[in-house]
Formats: structure tokens, sequence, C-alpha cells
């Protein structure tokens, strides 16, 4: 491979003007493309298998009319002071906005406060519930407008009126600024670490190319394979951290060889065929753990798996062609400063000064015993509350203080009870379906923690019938779940003795199956992911202990990370700190997606990190040697990738809505541990322990591999070159193993 590379990344340097010319042209015809496309298809989310999902099926096919899966508002009216919602002044202004309600686009049915039962006991608040006939994410404009103004009108009479339900536009965008943040920081920490503004725009100008490639073609597919607007969303992320990475490595090996004395074009190739081996195994990872969130079963989440898995293929391929492309544009502007005085740079000297990765392996060498129980202690204490994590999905009750949502639950839990925010769905299908649901819902009225039962709609056929169950606490509260689970158990009894199929929907409903669907994946996907990326890296580094090693590093960290997201937004540490209004359930698919994003990154650090070790051990340096050499020219790249990375995550901490939030913390401070803790610590000195062992592959599993020759030997041997002569590095005492 590092030959095929080394080839490539000189292809790449002599035609340059080809290379970037085919790389803008098929930006600009993907561009165009995705600009005449049709619109993307609205979300849609499913839950195959699952009993909420059924019950929602079945909705959608006997209460055509009502649409099942239409979006929904909860308009919440509360009296002014002294006054009484049942009074007939009052009571006229309600009745006016439930008419002015009813009256907007796509408007199915609103239902009366006064006719459902939707008055609190004491008269002070009320509210109208709105159904539309197409999903939240299909409303227009004018839907969103009607609903405002008819709340405006009613606040203008002196009311206080706010609403809930995915059918109100939100009032918080998420990206944008914190993306910014995150490129602008980026760039900052790539000028420090290159001391060129040249060198630094290289991996920023790639990235953004790979990911508007990406993005463009999501956007041009999306009606032909379903791909909606929000599948981009996962690409973007991880498309803009593994493209700033890739290029980050080559750019900075292609000075490395220049220091050396080679000339540019070989220097290039050299780059591409050493750092870019390294490029290929860790991007490989990185789609091995996107393509994995298929085993979820989740369509929503295969798609945006997938989608992100494409984009970071593009970015290998741009980091592999267009940057050795770029190199040759930018000749000597990518050196710093005063290294394109020099005449002729020349590799480091013994009595150069030791960097800072340098001295750093050299410390760990001399104690790897204290630094390993230190490092894995340290995160073994930080991963504890993790034994404690609840899983959910936000609601509305986590919504910023001072949103209309927000606003809208607690007038809702303060007038009529927690469980009137996430109300249950029954439905009762079979023949003589009123006299089945009459009879089930005197059941379900005797079963605890329900709070209510409102009488069953039958549909025209008269063989199906919904019914709302109030339960007495809230949504995300795990006494609903539990009464969830009762219900169901009782369901089966139910529907034996009134012939027919008792099945719960409605929101809260799918949020505990999506939570159990997420959770009964993650043990799967996990071995998926941990097993496919040990066999490449035991391809990558001819070894078992060091793909090992790096898989129990990752968990490890993730263990972390989780217990550090539990510790703050379960349990409510630093809750003010971080800006977090009330804690609650972890978000179901947060331990997933950090699985996932993170197994990315971590396993980027590890091959970068310890393939310049085994490329220095198989070029003839001692293992102690090797892990100094892979730590002086690995370990400030690594340091600057790792803390870009924390900086975009980091940016979305500042959002107001608790669930980016949860996402930045949960991702930036795993790739904190994963890279400062695991890699920067845990590594070296485990492979201090092991010395020659680390690289101790039985002869016949090295025969059965394919070599991949990712350290470049095969590249080396092809070119004539000597083996690599003791370094400076040489005074230190060979590592027992």
């Amino acid at each position: 491979m590092a030959t095929f590379l080394y080839k490539l990344g000189r292809l790449s340097f002599r035609r340059r003007r080809y290379v970037a010319l085919l790389w803008v042209l098929l930006l600009g015809g993907i561009g165009f493309a995705s600009s005449a496309a049709p619109a993307p298809p609205a979300d849609t989310f499913s839950m195959p298998g699952t009993e909420a999902q059924k019950a929602f099926d079945l909705l959608d096919e006997k209460f055509p009319a009502a649409g099942a899966e239409g979006g929904t508002a909860r308009v919440v009216i509360r009296a002014p002071q002294s006054e009484k919602l049942t009074d007939p002044a009052p009571r006229a202004d309600v009745e006016k906005l439930v008419t002015a309600l009813g009256k907007g686009p796509d408007v199915s049915s609103v239902a009366d406060p006064y006719k459902a039962n939707a008055v609190s006991k004491d008269g002070s608040t009320a509210y109208a519930s709105v159904s539309y006939k197409v999903a939240s994410t299909e409303l227009t404009d004018a839907s969103h407008e009607a609903l405002t103004k008819a709340i405006d009108d009613a606040r203008a009479d002196g009311f206080t009126v706010e609403a809930g339900g995915d059918a109100v536009e939100s009032e918080q965008e998420m990206g944008g600024s914190a993306e910014l943040i995150g490129i602008a920081i980026s760039a900052v920490v790539l000028l420090i670490t290159f001391g060129s503004m040249v060198a630094a725009g290289m991996p920023l100008l790639t990235a953004i190319i790979g990911v508007g490639i990406g993005i463009s073609g999501i956007t041009a597919l999306g009606s032909v394979l379903e791909l909606s607007s929000t599948t981009s969303t996962l690409a973007t992320m991880i498309g803009l951290a593994v493209g700033i990475d890739y290029a980050l490595f080559i750019v900075s090996r292609y000075r490395a060889e220049i220091a050396e004395g080679r000339e540019r074009e070989e220097a290039a190739g050299r780059a591409v065929g050493t750092a870019g081996s390294a490029v290929v195994f860790a991007g490989l990872t990185v789609i091995v753990a996107l393509a994995g969130l298929s085993v979820v079963n989740i369509p929503l989440l295969t798609k945006m798996g997938l989608a992100a898995a494409a984009t970071v293929a593009i970015s290998v391929v741009i980091a592999l062609t267009m940057i050795p492309a770029l190199l040759g544009f930018a000749g000597k502007k990518v050196l710093r400063r005063k290294d394109r005085k020099a005449a002729a740079p020349t590799p480091d000297t013994p009595e150069s000064k030791p960097n800072l990765g340098t001295r750093w392996s050299r410390f760990v060498m001399r104690r790897p015993l204290t630094v390993l129980l230190v490092a894995v202690i340290g995160l073994g204490a930080v991963a504890v509350p993790a034994t404690s994590l609840e899983l959910g999905l936000p609601d509305e009750g986590t919504s910023a203080p001072d949103s209309t949502q927000r606003k809208a639950y607690d007038m809702l839990s303060e007038s009529f009870g927690a469980g009137f925010n996430g109300p249950l769905m029954v439905t009762v299908d079979g023949k003589g379906a009123e006299a089945a649901a009459k009879s089930v819902g005197d059941s379900l009225a005797k079963v605890d923690g329900v709070a209510a039962v409102a009488p069953a709609q039958v549909n025209e056929a008269g063989d199906t019938a919904i019914m709302s169950v109030v339960p007495s606490t809230g949504p995300s509260d795990h006494k609903t779940e539990e009464l969830v689970k009762e219900i169901r158990s009782e369901a089966g009894a139910w529907g034996a003795d009134t012939g027919s199929d008792v099945l719960v929907t409605g929101q809260t409903a799918m949020t505990i199956d999506f939570s159990q669907t997420l959770n009964d994946a993650l043990v799967p996907y996990l071995l998926l992911v941990v097993g496919l990326a040990f066999l490449l890296l035991m391809l990558v580094f001819r070894s078992i202990l060091v793909p090992l090693k790096a898989a129990l590093g990752f968990l490890l960290s993730v263990a972390a990370a989780l217990g550090a997201v539990v510790a703050v937004f379960q349990w409510g540490w630093l809750a003010d700190l971080v800006g977090v209004d009330q804690p609650g359930p972890i978000m179901s698919m947060m331990p997933i997606f950090m699985i996932g994003v993170v197994f990315g990154l971590a396993m980027d650090y590890e091959v970068f990190l310890v393939t310049r070790m085994r490329e220095a051990y198989v070029h003839g340096a001692r293992p102690g040697e090797a892990i100094v050499t892979g730590f002086r020219h690995g370990g400030r790249v690594v340091g600057a990738a790792a803390v870009i990375m924390i900086s975009v995550f980091s940016g979305f901490i500042m959002e107001d809505n608790d669930m980016i939030k949860m996402m930045g913390f949960g991702l930036a401070i795993a790739v904190l541990f994963d890279a400062f803790v695991v890699r920067m610590a845990i590594v070296p000195a485990v492979m201090a322990l092991l010395g020659k062992a680390a690289w101790w592959l039985p002869r016949w599993l090295d025969k059965a591999l394919p070599n991949v020759d990712v350290e470049g030997e095969k590249l080396r041997k092809s070119l004539a070159e000597p083996r690599l002569a003791e370094d400076e590095d040489r005074e230190l005492e060979p590592v027992r193993g």
C-alpha cells in the first residue's frame, strides 16, 4: 500500500493543476446537481418491530383523517389574576382563540377545552389540543404563522398563552455559531502548530471541500434515497473533524521529510506513502464505526451513519490527492519563516533541544507502571457514575427556560399534573371496538400510576378505538416507564377478554421504545465496531497486543466520558457551570453516538501515533527508541488534532438546548480523555512495559495476514534506501519485555 500511495502522492504533486481542477469541478458539479435536485423529503421517524410503531401504523390505516403521524400543538391559556376561564367573558375569548386555531392551514381538528374537560379544577388554566393533517416537518410557514398569530391575539386580550408540541416552531437553531467558533479555533491551533498560514489553511480548505461534496451529494440524492435534511448533521460534524485530522498528519509528515533534506516531490510522495497509509486505515475504522449504526435497525440512524461514512471516504481520498497537489502549489510557504530562509533544512541533530513529546515519552518510560496505574484508576473513578446511567429522550421540560415550549410544559405541570405532558395512547383493535374500549378503559383506570383515562374515540368502521391515558408522573420519570411496561403486560389478558388487540403508543411510549431499542443494540454495536477495528489494526501493526490495548483504552475513555455526562446532566454536578437547567435522564442516542464518533477519532490518534512507533521499530530502532520516535514526530500533531476536536465539540456547550449541550460536552470530554490520558499516557506506559512483546504475532498468523506495509518497509526497499542508523535516542536503555 505504501508504494502505491507513494506513487499517487508524486503523481498528484506533479499533476497538481489537473488534480485541483478535478476536485473543483467535482465540487461545482455536485453542488449544481444539489441545487437542481427536488427538495429532500421530510424527516420520518420509525422503529420497525416495536409496539409503539405497530400501533402508529395501525392508526395511520384505521384513522387516516386523524393523521396519526400528523403534527400536534398544545396551546395553554391562563387567565389574568382574580379571573377564571369559566367566567363568561374569559370563556368567550378562549372560544375565539379555539376558532382562530381551527382556521389555520393543514389543521385537522382543535379540541375545545370546555368540551374535552381540559380546564383545571381552579378554573385558572386550560389547554386546546391542535391536530394537523401532515407531519410537523411538512408544516408550511403559513401554518406556523397562523398558530403564532392566534396566540399573539389571545395575549393581546390579557391572557398568558404558551404553546408546546412538535408543530410549534423551535426558537433554537442548532449548529451555526458553534461550527464557526470551532473552525476559528481550529485555524488558530493549526497556525500555532505549523507556524505558517499556508500550511494551516490546507487542512481547513480540504476539510471544507470534502464536507461540501459530501453534503451536496446527500442533497442531490435526497429524493432518490429518501435522505432528509437532518441526514447530513452527523456527516458535517465527522467530515469536518476527520478532514482536518487527515490533512494535518500528511502536511506534518511532508514538513518532516523536507527537514530531512528531501526534494519537494519526493517528500510529498513519502508523506502520502507513510502518513497516507495511516490515513487509509484510520478512515476505515471510522467508516466501520459509522456504517455499524445500521445494526440499531432505526432507518434514520442508518441513513445518518452511511451518509457520514461516505463523507469520511471522500475526506480520505481528498487528503491523499489534493493535499500533495496543494503542497506543490505552496512551495516553501508551507514551512515556517525561519525554515524558508535556510538554504537546506537539515534533520534535528543530537544537540537539538528535545521537544515536549520526546521529554514526555522519556518521563513515562522511566515510570511506566506509576503512570499506568494513575491513568487507569483516575479514568475508572470518573466512570463510576456511568453505572447509574438512565436513558431517555429530552422533552420540553428540558428546553430553554424562556422558550414557549418550556413555559407551556411548566404551566401544564402546575395546573394539571406532570403526566399531562406525556399522555399515552392506547389502541383497541377488533370487532366491537367501542364495547371493548370501554372495558379496557375501566381496567386502565384501576392501574396504579394512571391519573385519568379519556373517553374512547372509535373509527367509522367501528373496528378500532383509541383513548388517551394520562400518567400521574412526567414523561421522563422512571415510574412512567414502569407504568407502560405494566399496561403492556396486562394488555394481553384484556385483549383476550374482549377479543381485541390492545397496544400502547404515543410520544412517551415511542420514547421508551426508542431508548430500549438503542440499549439492546449497544452491545452488538460495540462487538461489531471493536471486532472489525481489531482486525484492521492487527493488519496495520502486525501485532495482537497493540490492537487489544487500543480497544481496551477506548472502552475506558468512553466509560469515563459517560460517567462525566451522568454526573453533570443526570446528577446535576457542576450543572450551573455548564448551564444545565434541569438534570434528567441521558439522551438515548448519546452512548451509541459517543461510541461511534469517539471510536473513530480515538483510532485515528492510535493509528497515527503508534504507526510512527511501528515504522521506527521495523527500521531497526529498539522498542524504547520506537516509543520516543513516535512521540517526537507524532505527539505534537496528535495533541493539536485533539485540541481542535475538543474546541469544535465544546462550542455546542454554549447552546441553550440541553440535548445539544449534552452532545457537545460528552464528545469534548471523551476526546480529552482518550487523546491526553489514553493515547498520551496509557499507550506509552503499556508499550514500555511490554517491550518487544508488544509487536509479537504468531508465525502462522503473520503468514496468513496480508502485508499492507503501512510502515513503508517495502517502499524503503524499493527506493534502495539503507535502514535507519541509530539516532540521538540510542542513549536510552532498551525496555525489557
